[in-house]
């Protein structure tokens, strides 16, 4: 049976508002994990999600910029984006696929609509690394399609990283142990994830709404589960056709500096990446 026991799940902690941004070249982003939410919900560093049918809003893209110190997974459901970068790396991620870079010593990339019309939909997360693999080799691969599992109740489960219901994901990361599902959940259904009490998980709703023990969760709104001791894992419950991204990780819990697309463990180091950058050493083979 596609089951996962959960007896004694979280109690929602609380909901955040996503933030409207531009980035690259002027595209609008709706940020929903902020800066302000990293300690808390170590070692996600960012979310950002993408929707639009107005090709003004995408078509600029975002044109090269660099990365030192984490991962970049972004998974698209509708549209077309071409990656590159300064490792040698192209690919077309479209929909249904996900693009998992890891930035550690550094790349600088370019991620490009290629598209003039319709829409274009997707999220991006930022994925720390532990201070052993911030300055390791870059790696970077292209998914076409995404391991799904359908649970009894219905909920198709689409595992980008770690394990849901008996599947195995595109990614597993030990140092952070990282969970990122996409659940479509029907009407009326439930759906429950084991995660280990000390890891810290949230939800991202971009379709419909749903509930955590009683406490609805709107379209477009984060919400962090509430780290109990005692708890074995989480349940949503959906009261109409709703989608959900499900994230949860193994804190790193070592310090976290950012400054833009740099996210090191020391001011020291930070620097040294734009030094790095200014010279033309960050990414180059």
């Amino acid at each position: 049976m596609n089951t996962e026991l959960v007896t004694r799940p979280r109690t929602l902690e609380r909901k955040v508002q996503g933030r409207a941004v531009m980035e690259g070249a002027g595209v609008k982003i709706n940020r929903a994990l902020t800066q302000s939410l990293q300690q808390r919900l170590d070692p996600f560093l960012m979310l950002d999600a993408f929707k639009s049918d107005d090709p003004q809003d995408y078509l600029a893209g975002f044109p090269e910029h660099p990365h030192r110190g984490f991962e970049t997974v972004t998974y698209m459901i509708a549209g077309k984006m071409r990656h590159k970068d300064s490792a040698g790396h192209e690919g077309l991620l479209e929909n249904g696929g996900v693009q998992w870079m890891t930035a550690a010593s550094g790349v600088i990339h370019s991620e490009m609509p290629e598209q003039e019309n319709g829409r274009m939909e997707g999220f991006q997360l930022w994925l720390n690394l532990p201070a052993t693999e911030k300055m390791s080799a870059p790696w970077y691969k292209d998914f076409k399609t995404v391991p799904s599992v359908t649970t009894d109740a219905g909920v198709a489960v689409h595992v980008i990283a770690g394990q849901s219901h008996g599947t195995s994901g595109l990614v597993e990361k030990a140092a952070t142990q990282a969970l990122y599902l996409d659940l479509h959940l029907p009407a009326g259904s439930e759906f429950t994830q084991a995660i280990p009490a000390g890891h810290n998980a949230f939800i991202y709703v971009y379709r419909g709404d749903v509930e955590i023990e009683g406490s609805a969760v709107a379209s477009e709104q984060l919400a962090i589960f509430a780290n109990d001791a005692n708890s074995d894992g989480i349940r949503i419950q959906s009261p109409a056709a709703s989608r959900v991204l499900l994230f949860a990780g193994q804190p790193l819990q070592e310090p976290i500096v950012q400054y833009g697309p740099f996210v090191m463990n020391s001011q020291a180091e930070i620097s040294q990446a734009v030094a790095d950058f200014r010279a033309g050493k960050l990414g180059a083979l």
